[in-house]
């Protein structure tokens, strides 16, 4: 994962071929709960996925450090946290 001048960082992502099911279980009963990426415009960035029919959970707020995150979910009901810093 790379951004636009070449920097970025390594992700693994697993797939096991035999499962047949997956389910995500409800999140007070989640031993794994988010990722975080950070981007460079939250508006941008969720404009961009409400295009794509993206489920936004929380909304955009700002931080007391000025750092504004929302959270969207993935297919499986992941939830993925947008962090965009001052």
């Amino acid at each position: 994962m790379q951004d636009a001048e070449g920097k970025g960082c390594t992700l693994e992502l697993t797939f096991y071929r035999n499962q047949n099911n997956f389910s995500q279980p409800k999140y007070e009963e989640r031993l794994f709960d988010h990722l975080g990426f950070e981007v460079k415009n939250m508006n941008d960035t969720l404009t961009t996925l409400r295009k794509e029919n993206i489920t936004i959970t929380d909304e955009p707020f700002e931080l007391a450090t000025g750092t504004t995150i929302a959270f969207v979910e993935d297919p499986d009901g992941t939830l993925i946290e947008l962090i965009e810093r001052k």
